[in-house]
Protein backbone atom coordinates (compact mmCIF):
# COMPACT_ATOMS: atom_id res chain seq x y z
CA UNK A 1 0.00 0.00 0.00
CA UNK A 2 1.11 3.58 -0.68
CA UNK A 3 0.46 6.42 1.75
CA UNK A 4 -0.02 9.81 0.10
CA UNK A 5 -0.33 13.37 1.39
CA UNK A 6 -2.16 14.27 -1.81
CA UNK A 7 -3.41 12.31 -4.80
CA UNK A 8 -1.11 11.42 -7.65
CA UNK A 9 -2.53 11.22 -11.16
CA UNK A 10 -4.38 8.04 -12.08
CA UNK A 11 -1.67 7.35 -14.66
CA UNK A 12 1.11 7.48 -12.06
CA UNK A 13 -0.80 5.32 -9.56
CA UNK A 14 -1.49 2.74 -12.25
CA UNK A 15 2.19 2.80 -13.21
CA UNK A 16 3.20 2.18 -9.58
CA UNK A 17 0.71 -0.70 -9.29
CA UNK A 18 2.09 -2.18 -12.52
CA UNK A 19 5.64 -1.89 -11.18
CA UNK A 20 4.62 -3.53 -7.89
CA UNK A 21 3.00 -6.34 -9.91
CA UNK A 22 0.75 -7.37 -7.03
CA UNK A 23 -2.90 -8.33 -7.30
CA UNK A 24 -3.83 -4.87 -6.00
CA UNK A 25 -1.96 -1.90 -4.60
CA UNK A 26 -3.89 0.37 -2.23
CA UNK A 27 -3.38 4.15 -2.34
CA UNK A 28 -4.50 6.18 0.68
CA UNK A 29 -4.80 9.94 1.04
CA UNK A 30 -4.15 10.38 4.75
CA UNK A 31 -5.12 14.07 4.62
CA UNK A 32 -8.70 13.33 3.55
CA UNK A 33 -11.43 12.91 6.17
CA UNK A 34 -12.66 10.21 6.16
CA UNK A 35 -9.49 8.64 4.80
CA UNK A 36 -10.03 7.91 1.11
CA UNK A 37 -8.71 4.61 -0.27
CA UNK A 38 -8.33 3.45 -3.89
CA UNK A 39 -7.06 0.19 -5.38
CA UNK A 40 -5.25 -0.55 -8.63
CA UNK A 41 -4.35 -3.88 -10.20
CA UNK A 42 -1.41 -3.90 -12.65
CA UNK A 43 -3.85 -2.93 -15.42
CA UNK A 44 -6.83 -1.02 -13.97
CA UNK A 45 -8.58 0.52 -10.96
CA UNK A 46 -11.09 -1.65 -9.07
CA UNK A 47 -14.00 -0.68 -6.82
CA UNK A 48 -13.24 -2.89 -3.81
CA UNK A 49 -10.31 -4.89 -2.45
CA UNK A 50 -9.93 -6.72 0.84
CA UNK A 51 -6.34 -7.75 1.45
CA UNK A 52 -4.83 -4.38 0.43
CA UNK A 53 -7.30 -2.68 2.78
CA UNK A 54 -6.26 -5.07 5.54
CA UNK A 55 -2.61 -4.14 4.98
CA UNK A 56 -3.49 -0.46 4.93
CA UNK A 57 -5.36 -0.73 8.23
CA UNK A 58 -2.38 -2.46 9.87
CA UNK A 59 0.02 0.34 8.88
CA UNK A 60 -2.40 3.08 9.91
CA UNK A 61 -3.01 1.42 13.29
CA UNK A 62 0.76 0.95 13.82
CA UNK A 63 2.16 4.23 12.56
CA UNK A 64 -0.34 6.99 11.85
CA UNK A 65 -3.21 6.89 14.33
CA UNK A 66 -3.38 7.36 18.12
CA UNK A 67 -2.46 4.14 19.95
CA UNK A 68 -5.93 3.76 21.46
CA UNK A 69 -7.62 3.86 18.03
CA UNK A 70 -9.76 0.76 17.54
CA UNK A 71 -11.60 1.60 14.30
CA UNK A 72 -10.80 3.25 10.97
CA UNK A 73 -13.44 4.66 8.64
CA UNK A 74 -12.54 4.74 4.95
CA UNK A 75 -14.30 6.43 2.08
CA UNK A 76 -14.11 4.63 -1.27
CA UNK A 77 -15.75 4.07 -4.63
CA UNK A 78 -17.81 1.39 -2.83
CA UNK A 79 -18.97 3.81 -0.14
CA UNK A 80 -18.05 3.79 3.54
CA UNK A 81 -15.84 0.94 4.73
CA UNK A 82 -14.53 0.20 8.22
CA UNK A 83 -11.62 -1.69 9.73
CA UNK A 84 -11.39 -2.63 13.40
CA UNK A 85 -9.28 -4.80 15.71
CA UNK A 86 -10.65 -7.79 17.61
CA UNK A 87 -8.89 -10.73 19.29
CA UNK A 88 -5.61 -10.28 17.43
CA UNK A 89 -7.23 -9.95 13.99
CA UNK A 90 -8.11 -6.96 11.86
CA UNK A 91 -11.67 -7.10 10.56
CA UNK A 92 -13.00 -5.36 7.48
CA UNK A 93 -16.61 -4.18 7.47
CA UNK A 94 -17.74 -4.38 3.83
CA UNK A 95 -21.14 -4.12 2.11
CA UNK A 96 -22.93 -7.41 1.54
CA UNK A 97 -23.30 -8.70 -2.02
CA UNK A 98 -26.31 -10.86 -2.83
CA UNK A 99 -25.82 -13.98 -5.01
CA UNK A 100 -28.48 -14.27 -7.71
CA UNK A 101 -28.97 -17.71 -9.25
CA UNK A 102 -28.37 -17.87 -13.00
CA UNK A 103 -28.58 -20.48 -15.73
CA UNK A 104 -25.65 -22.46 -17.09
CA UNK A 105 -22.78 -20.45 -18.60
CA UNK A 106 -20.74 -22.34 -21.20
CA UNK A 107 -17.67 -20.11 -20.76
CA UNK A 108 -17.48 -21.04 -17.08
CA UNK A 109 -17.76 -24.75 -17.84
CA UNK A 110 -15.10 -24.47 -20.54
CA UNK A 111 -12.94 -22.25 -18.31
CA UNK A 112 -12.76 -24.66 -15.36
CA UNK A 113 -13.38 -27.95 -17.20
CA UNK A 114 -16.22 -29.15 -14.99
CA UNK A 115 -19.93 -28.41 -14.61
CA UNK A 116 -20.75 -26.40 -11.46
CA UNK A 117 -23.37 -27.72 -9.07
CA UNK A 118 -24.86 -24.21 -8.82
CA UNK A 119 -24.09 -20.90 -10.49
CA UNK A 120 -24.69 -17.35 -9.23
CA UNK A 121 -23.89 -13.77 -10.18
CA UNK A 122 -23.09 -10.95 -7.79
CA UNK A 123 -22.41 -7.28 -8.39
CA UNK A 124 -18.92 -7.93 -9.77
CA UNK A 125 -18.23 -11.67 -9.95
CA UNK A 126 -19.66 -15.01 -10.98
CA UNK A 127 -19.80 -17.60 -8.17
CA UNK A 128 -19.65 -21.27 -9.14
CA UNK A 129 -20.34 -23.91 -6.47
CA UNK A 130 -18.75 -27.38 -6.69
CA UNK A 131 -19.07 -30.70 -4.88
CA UNK A 132 -15.89 -30.76 -2.82
CA UNK A 133 -12.72 -29.02 -1.69
CA UNK A 134 -10.73 -31.57 -3.68
CA UNK A 135 -12.37 -30.36 -6.91
CA UNK A 136 -11.47 -26.75 -6.07
CA UNK A 137 -7.84 -27.56 -5.30
CA UNK A 138 -7.37 -29.73 -8.41
CA UNK A 139 -8.90 -27.19 -10.80
CA UNK A 140 -6.67 -26.16 -13.71
CA UNK A 141 -8.46 -23.15 -15.21
CA UNK A 142 -8.24 -21.86 -18.77
CA UNK A 143 -7.70 -18.17 -18.06
CA UNK A 144 -8.21 -17.16 -21.69
CA UNK A 145 -11.72 -18.61 -21.55
CA UNK A 146 -12.46 -17.02 -18.18
CA UNK A 147 -11.27 -13.62 -19.44
CA UNK A 148 -14.23 -13.66 -21.83
CA UNK A 149 -16.75 -13.50 -18.97
CA UNK A 150 -18.59 -10.20 -18.64
CA UNK A 151 -17.60 -9.68 -15.02
CA UNK A 152 -14.66 -8.76 -12.82
CA UNK A 153 -13.92 -12.49 -12.61
CA UNK A 154 -14.93 -15.94 -11.39
CA UNK A 155 -15.07 -17.33 -7.85
CA UNK A 156 -15.16 -21.11 -7.40
CA UNK A 157 -16.18 -22.46 -3.99
CA UNK A 158 -17.14 -25.63 -2.11
CA UNK A 159 -17.74 -26.76 1.45
CA UNK A 160 -14.43 -27.29 3.22
CA UNK A 161 -12.97 -30.29 5.02
CA UNK A 162 -11.62 -28.26 7.95
CA UNK A 163 -13.08 -24.80 7.29
CA UNK A 164 -16.72 -24.04 6.56
CA UNK A 165 -15.94 -23.26 2.93
CA UNK A 166 -13.01 -22.92 0.54
CA UNK A 167 -12.52 -20.94 -2.64
CA UNK A 168 -10.25 -19.82 -5.45
CA UNK A 169 -10.63 -16.55 -7.35
CA UNK A 170 -9.74 -16.02 -11.02
CA UNK A 171 -9.45 -12.46 -12.40
CA UNK A 172 -7.65 -12.49 -15.77
CA UNK A 173 -9.86 -9.56 -16.85
CA UNK A 174 -7.97 -7.37 -14.36
CA UNK A 175 -4.48 -8.66 -15.16
CA UNK A 176 -4.50 -11.12 -12.24
CA UNK A 177 -5.00 -14.75 -13.32
CA UNK A 178 -5.48 -16.00 -9.74
CA UNK A 179 -5.68 -13.78 -6.69
CA UNK A 180 -3.97 -15.02 -3.53
CA UNK A 181 -6.60 -13.91 -1.01
CA UNK A 182 -9.69 -11.93 -2.00
CA UNK A 183 -11.56 -10.25 0.83
CA UNK A 184 -14.09 -8.63 -1.50
CA UNK A 185 -15.09 -12.04 -2.94
CA UNK A 186 -16.25 -13.07 0.53
CA UNK A 187 -18.94 -10.40 0.46
CA UNK A 188 -20.62 -12.67 -2.10
CA UNK A 189 -19.66 -16.08 -0.66
CA UNK A 190 -20.57 -15.43 2.98
CA UNK A 191 -24.29 -14.75 2.28
CA UNK A 192 -24.45 -17.92 0.17
CA UNK A 193 -22.76 -20.19 2.72
CA UNK A 194 -24.68 -18.65 5.62
CA UNK A 195 -27.90 -19.83 3.99
CA UNK A 196 -26.49 -23.27 3.22
CA UNK A 197 -24.85 -23.94 6.59
CA UNK A 198 -27.17 -21.91 8.83
CA UNK A 199 -24.25 -20.15 10.54
CA UNK A 200 -23.62 -16.42 10.88
CA UNK A 201 -19.94 -16.89 11.80
CA UNK A 202 -17.95 -18.84 9.23
CA UNK A 203 -14.35 -19.90 8.65
CA UNK A 204 -12.92 -19.79 5.15
CA UNK A 205 -9.77 -20.77 3.29
CA UNK A 206 -8.68 -19.49 -0.07
CA UNK A 207 -6.79 -22.32 -1.76
CA UNK A 208 -4.40 -20.32 -3.92
CA UNK A 209 -0.70 -21.19 -4.01
CA UNK A 210 0.01 -18.70 -1.21
CA UNK A 211 -3.34 -19.33 0.47
CA UNK A 212 -5.14 -17.54 3.25
CA UNK A 213 -7.44 -18.13 6.23
CA UNK A 214 -10.34 -15.80 7.01
CA UNK A 215 -12.91 -15.56 9.76
CA UNK A 216 -16.17 -14.09 8.49
CA UNK A 217 -19.48 -12.96 9.92
CA UNK A 218 -22.72 -11.93 8.25
CA UNK A 219 -24.26 -8.97 10.06
CA UNK A 220 -27.43 -7.72 8.35
CA UNK A 221 -26.35 -5.90 5.18
CA UNK A 222 -22.63 -6.06 6.05
CA UNK A 223 -19.99 -8.77 5.92
CA UNK A 224 -17.18 -8.75 8.50
CA UNK A 225 -13.96 -10.31 7.20
CA UNK A 226 -11.13 -10.96 9.67
CA UNK A 227 -7.52 -11.81 8.89
CA UNK A 228 -4.05 -11.74 10.41
CA UNK A 229 -1.27 -9.49 9.12
CA UNK A 230 2.52 -9.62 9.07
CA UNK A 231 4.74 -6.67 8.23
CA UNK A 232 7.65 -7.70 6.05
CA UNK A 233 8.84 -4.73 3.97
CA UNK A 234 8.76 -0.96 3.81
CA UNK A 235 10.30 1.42 1.32
CA UNK A 236 10.17 4.70 -0.53
CA UNK A 237 9.14 5.26 -4.14
CA UNK A 238 11.05 7.85 -6.14
CA UNK A 239 9.13 9.61 -8.90
CA UNK A 240 11.41 11.38 -11.35
CA UNK A 241 10.19 14.58 -13.01
CA UNK A 242 6.75 14.34 -11.43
Amino acid sequence: MCLLNEWLSDEVMLSIASENNLSETAFVNINSNPIFIRWFTPTLEVDLCGHATLATARILFDEYLPKNTSEIIFNSRSGELKAFRRNGLIYLDFPRDEPKRIENNSLIVEGVGIQPKELFKGKDDFLAIFESEQVIRAMNPDFKKISGLKSRGLIVSAQGRHEDFVSRCFYPQTGVDEDSVTGSAHTLMVPYWQKILGKDVLTARQCSLRGGYLKCQLHQDRVLIGGSTVRFMEGKITLEDY
